[in-house]
């Protein structure tokens, strides 16, 4: 177990032990979204449509706050870009929790989304800035293990604490990311490289990002799985409603996917460990597909809980992998801006999916929707599978072009 452990958690940075425990800490108050379609439908009697729109937008302002952020953890610095959307956010969750009508929540949560996910870009540079690249999956999987432990928590935690004041899960929410600012602050030191000066300094900027094909297909294929991915966040709670279940029990059977994760999580890099990564996404994706599509068959609280086991695995290989596919794609001069582009596939999809859900959902049924998850994971099962050599191929080319750059800075010093 000793030599285990070893393998799956030694030798990392302490600097990365810092982000992970804010990630930690986040995660076990992350109430509010979790809950947000339930709280906007049975609380402030908000239609379907509705809650969907407010979701919606949610995912506008973290599409602006993804590539704002990005650019600033790369012009500004990690660090500062990370404690000013930290604190932001926390009074944003709070103003949400305070606000009552209609136009007031939708204003809040549009600006709770720009804060919120302009700390992903930074938080994600400063993790590949710090940890070596043979070390990268592990701490990836190590932050994804941390990110699912805390929601395992906050399901559970919210489902009953919504039972008593959903105020409290605003105010708690708020809390956890004003703790994770603290860290922040006093532990974590600014990590962006130097810039290089001279004819050989990096060019471009976001518009390079933008044009780098074999980045940009794999940002279209993780697009679509994020569409399918954040349904349960927000036309699942409400198909389980229409079930007849309650939110505690929703938050039980999402617990699932947090309490499978923790569980296993920390076994994926040595399984996938030398094999084709595009392989890895291909088998992901279909996995993903398979638990959404039977969602269509689900009635009771056991066959939801057997299709949120099926997809989590799926999202416990695709996580590390597209974290580290995304970190080889990355120049380190861009590494924010690669980041915040990442990112801006899930606040993209954070804002389409519910709309999208919930249209398909309201007029086509359950069996449309969750048949139409399986197809389009399918799609991207085989645009990985084909799209995978030449990435690769280019993923060479940036490390052999990095490597090249570092022997002309030590034969200069």
């Amino acid at each position: 177990m000793r030599g285990w452990l070893r393998q799956a958690a030694g030798g990392l940075p302490r600097q990365f032990w810092f982000l992970w425990a804010g990630t930690l800490i986040n995660r076990v108050g992350s109430f509010a979204v979790l809950f947000l379609s339930i709280y906007l439908t049975s609380e402030r009697g908000f239609s379907q449509s509705q809650a969907g729109l407010v979701l919606g937008l949610y995912g506008v302002g973290g599409a602006i706050g993804t590539l704002g952020g990005g650019v600033l953890a790369d012009r500004w610095g990690r660090r500062p870009t990370m404690l000013v959307a930290q604190f932001g956010a926390a009074a944003l969750m709070l103003a949400l929790g305070l606000a009552r009508t209609y136009p007031q929540i939708a204003v809040a949560t549009l600006l709770l989304g720009l804060f919120a996910e302009a700390v992903r870009p930074a938080f994600s540079a400063m993790m590949i800035d710090v940890v070596p690249e043979q070390d990268r999956v592990r701490a990836f999987s190590l932050n994804y293990w941390a990110v699912n432990l805390g929601f395992a928590v906050a399901a559970i935690l919210a489902g009953f604490a919504a039972q008593v004041d959903y105020l409290l899960l605003f105010g708690a929410d708020a809390a956890t990311t004003l703790i994770t600012a603290t860290i922040t602050a006093i532990f974590l030191a600014e990590t962006r490289p130097a810039r290089t000066t001279g004819r050989r300094a990096a060019p471009g900027g976001l518009g390079t990002a933008l044009r780098d094909r074999h980045f940009a297909v794999y940002l279209l294929l993780s697009f679509i799985s994020v569409l399918v991915i954040l349904q349960h966040l927000s036309t699942l709670p409400i198909s389980m409603l229409a079930d007849g279940h309650t939110a505690a029990t929703y938050g039980t059977v999402i617990a699932v996917n947090g309490v499978l994760i923790v569980s296993g999580q920390l076994f994926v890099p040595k399984l996938i460990e030398g094999r084709d990564s595009a392989k890895v996404l291909a088998v992901a994706a279909l996995l993903v597909g398979s638990g959404f599509g039977l969602v269509a068959l689900a009635e009771t609280p056991i066959m939801y809980a057997v299709t949120v086991l099926i997809w989590t695995l799926g999202e416990m290989l695709q996580s590390p992998s597209n974290a580290a596919t995304v970190a080889a794609l990355s120049p380190p001069a861009l590494r924010g801006r690669y980041q915040g582009l990442n990112s801006l596939s899930w606040s993209a999809g954070t804002a389409l999916a519910p709309i999208l859900g919930g249209l398909v959902l309201q007029r086509a049924g359950d069996a449309v929707l969750w048949g139409g998850c399986f197809v389009l994971c399918a799609l991207v099962a085989a645009g990985q599978l084909l799209a995978g050599p030449a990435r690769a191929r280019q993923a060479m080319r940036l490390r052999l072009a990095q490597e090249e750059e570092s022997e002309r800075s030590a034969t200069a010093a």
